[in-house]
Formats: C-alpha cells, sequence, structure tokens
C-alpha cells in the first residue's frame, strides 16, 4: 500500500497525531522532546559538542520506544522526517499548553 504525500505540515500533523494515539507514547514523546530541548540549551551555555550528539539518540530514543513497544508502528520519521521533527515539538508544546490530551479518547 502506497502512502499518501503530504504538501504541508498542516496537512501531515492530522495525519501524524492518528500515529500518535497512545498514552505511554505520549508521554515518551514528550519526555524525549522536553530532554532534547533542556539538552540543546546545555549544549548552548556550556559550549560542549557531546550535548549536540546526543540530542538524536535522546529524542529518537524516547519516541522510537514509544512507538515500536506501545504504537505497534513505524515512526513516520522514515518517510517524513522534517515533517515529523516539526511535528514532535508541535505535539509537545500542545501537550504542555493543554491543547491536545495525554490520553486520547
Amino acid at each position: 500500500m502506497k502512502q499518501k504525500k503530504y504538501a504541508s505540515l498542516k496537512e501531515f500533523y492530522p495525519f501524524y497525531l492518528t500515529e500518535h494515539q497512545n498514552f505511554t507514547s505520549r508521554v515518551l514523546h514528550f519526555i524525549g522532546t522536553g530532554l532534547v530541548i533542556l539538552t540543546l540549551i546545555g549544549a548552548i551555555l556550556f559550549h560542549d559538542w557531546r550535548f549536540f550528539v546526543a540530542i538524536p539518540f535522546i529524542g529518537y530514543g524516547f519516541a522510537w520506544v514509544g512507538h515500536f513497544y506501545f504504537e505497534k508502528n513505524k515512526p513516520a520519521t522514515f518517510q517524513y522526517p522534517g515533517y515529523s521533527l516539526v511535528s514532535d515539538f508541535i505535539l509537545f508544546f500542545d501537550l504542555l499548553l493543554g491543547n491536545q490530551p495525554f490520553r486520547v479518547k
């Protein structure tokens, strides 16, 4: 089955949300993205390149555990790396601000 091509982030984000329905997966994505933000701040504050090296492992580590063990799907990152990365941050702030629930009904 061929997947749809998304022409914009606005078009992609609703699909992204359908791939992130599990409570534990959403919590793991939230923790991972939050740690990525803190690691980036640490990299800037401490001028240490090792923080930058850790960022993908932290972010993808938490997210991929959520996908493979809880969502039981493949991360959209494999087909839509840019839209997925931006959507991770949108979901993080949507969860933080209460615009998205952690538990999807």
